[in-house]
């Protein structure tokens, strides 16, 4: 199972819309588990000028199956116009947290 576990990583604004995305995505069994990081400062470019913003980081664990889909759930429900979605695949885990993130995304 491990072979098929992948996190997506997307930033949102500081506040309640991350709670409930994360909610969204475990509730519809998109992701197995979202980790919603304390606000922090990023600094960008965006639209030519360079921009400074409190964002959330959300840490989203899925299978490489489940990414079609969530990544679509995603793009509707952000609120940017351009979310971050990086999948970032996982080279190990324990076959036990394996089979518990398969089980959770079914």
């Amino acid at each position: 199972m491990t072979d098929t576990i992948v996190l997506v990583l997307t930033t949102m604004p500081p506040g309640e819309a991350a709670e409930a995305l994360a909610r969204t995505l475990v509730g519809e069994r998109l992701a197995a588990c979202v980790n919603v990081l304390p606000p922090m400062l990023s600094v960008y470019r965006w639209q030519g000028d360079v921009q400074r913003d409190a964002e959330q980081q959300l840490v989203i664990k899925t299978t490489r199956a489940r990414l079609p889909a969530l990544t679509a759930r995603l793009t509707e429900l952000h609120p940017y116009e351009v979310p971050e979605c990086l999948v970032v695949p996982v080279d190990s885990a324990s076959e036990a947290y394996g089979a518990w993130l398969g089980d959770s995304v079914k």
